[in-house]
């Protein structure tokens, strides 16, 4: 089930957000002044990011309150904000073009055309419509109508990673592959209002962005240190179904954050990484890079507690973290872009965690 990756491509949209200047809209969206505002934006200051880009942005330059008008002040603390059918319809119009902007340039890296692929992909968790993204990257990138599709939803952090387990199931049974995952998130549509623990971090870290994977199965013209996709893993966390969760709400997708996280991803994720790797003849000392999806800062530490990691180990996550902030599932694609450019060592092992609480691996070789 070995799937070799044979490009990469990114995308975000045009305009970003300080974090500074997050810090300064979110207390209107909160309804909070006073102290209340002060702690809000230590929030934001804590939080590893120094920039974010969003859809909602209609201009670069200006006023925060003249460069976007989607999201206005709440009037009344019990405001909720756009209603979900606001959001979901920015989605269908945002999220098309971003995924094809990704998905080219993955194709460019590779030198593959379009009409190439057989197998496509898509992975989202912050909008649904219908036909989805599948058949807008058909039309946008002229793939052919009978590729064979595939959508991985709603499965938050670690999206991408489920659909590269799909992605190495069809190179391992179809030697003719040639496959595109890409993933599409604008999470900023779902900015929350009110004062809620779980929303307000939420507003903090996520960004929008998108990223795309081409691959196939592995052929003897391969290049010797092509990057290849050898095995995956997953593992649910005992006792978790409430650490972390994704719903969706009236106005907007709503999550649950719960405290407990680190402690769960300290407590269960070596023990779980052992086995995994020990099943491949692999032990953690003899992996050489680490790509830990950048939740936030907290389960950075997390990670690096638990398995005896050096903060060093994910200096490229915590870059992509402060020059993107947690775009979900795409996130993964833009730390795995970056090292295979830096020409990372390998065995490479990538770990995202998502509702469940889940946590799923990649080994790369």
């Amino acid at each position: 089930m070995s799937l070799i990756i044979h490009g990469i491509g990114t995308a975000v949209p045009e305009h970003s957000l300080l974090q500074a200047e997050s810090a300064e809209l979110a207390p209107a969206l909160a309804g909070a002044h006073g102290r209340r505002a002060k702690t809000l934006k230590a929030l934001y200051r804590r939080s590893g990011i120094e920039k974010r880009h969003s859809v909602i942005l209609e201009r670069g330059s200006g006023s925060l309150a003249d460069r976007q008008t989607f999201f206005d002040a709440a009037p009344a603390p019990e405001d909720p904000g756009p209603t979900t059918a606001a959001r979901m319809a920015r989605y269908e119009a945002d999220a098309p073009p971003l995924a094809a902007e990704a998905a080219q340039a993955a194709l460019s890296d590779a030198g593959w055309r379009a009409a190439d692929i057989t197998h496509l992909v898509t992975v989202s968790c912050t909008g649904f419509f219908a036909p989805g993204p599948d058949a807008a990257l058909i039309n946008r990138l002229g793939l052919s109508p009978s590729a064979h599709r595939t959508h991985v939803g709603f499965m938050g952090c670690h999206g991408t990673m489920n659909g590269l387990r799909v992605a190495s199931s069809f190179s391992g049974v179809d030697p003719g592959a040639r496959i595109l995952v890409s993933s599409v998130e604008l999470c900023s549509l779902h900015l929350a209002y009110g004062e809620d623990a779980n929303d307000l971090v939420a507003n903090a870290i996520f960004g929008d962005g998108a990223a795309a994977l081409v691959g196939a199965p592995p052929n003897a013209s391969d290049r010797e240190d092509a990057w290849t996709v050898t095995a995956n893993g997953t593992f649910l966390l005992p006792r978790s179904e409430d650490a972390m969760s994704w719903r969706i709400g009236d106005h907007g997708f709503r999550m649950t954050l719960s405290a407990r996280v680190p402690d769960l991803i300290q407590a269960h994720l070596k023990p779980w990484l052992d086995a995994w790797l020990g099943e491949m003849g692999l032990a953690q000392e003899e992996i050489a890079s680490w790509a830990v999806h950048p939740g936030g800062p907290r389960i950075l530490t997390a990670a690096e507690d638990a398995l005896g990691l050096e903060k060093s180990a994910n200096a490229v996550p915590r870059e992509v973290l402060s020059e993107f902030g947690n775009m979900s599932s795409a996130t993964i694609l833009f730390i795995l872009q970056r090292m295979r450019l830096q020409a990372a060592p390998r065995p490479l092992v990538a770990l995202a965690f998502g509702p469940g609480l889940v946590v799923e691996a990649l080994l790369i070789r």
